[in-house]
């Protein structure tokens, strides 16, 4: 891998606080999926929308411009939760690692 692609890799999956961060998204996908199967979701799919926003909203609202309806495909609507996720991960990751050094400096003088 290049350096580059570790680094993303490191801020998005590996960070602490970005793993926990996917793994609640992940744990809300999961319980909205066996729900819908295997009973009446109600509001439960709400959830990983919520979790995910604002980056799913804007998702949303750029399938609301294609699809020119109100109608969104719910395979767009989840691609958008997903890639909501791994955008939000990916900036709790470089936040922390921001923190983190600013500690390490203030730490160190």
């Amino acid at each position: 891998m290049h350096a580059r692609t570790r680094a993303l890799f490191r801020l998005t999956f590996a960070n602490p606080v970005s793993a926990v961060y996917l793994g609640v998204v992940g744990a809300s996908l999961v319980v909205e999926a066996l729900v819908a199967t295997f009973g009446d979701p109600g509001f439960v799919g709400i959830w990983p929308f919520l979790l995910t926003a604002p980056a799913s909203l804007l998702f949303t609202m750029l399938g609301l411009d294609v699809w020119g309806t109100t109608e969104v495909p719910y395979w767009y609507v989840t691609g958008g939760i997903v890639a909501g996720a791994l955008v939000q991960a990916f900036a709790l990751g470089a936040l922390t690692e921001t923190l983190r050094g600013r500690l390490r400096r203030t730490s160190t003088r």
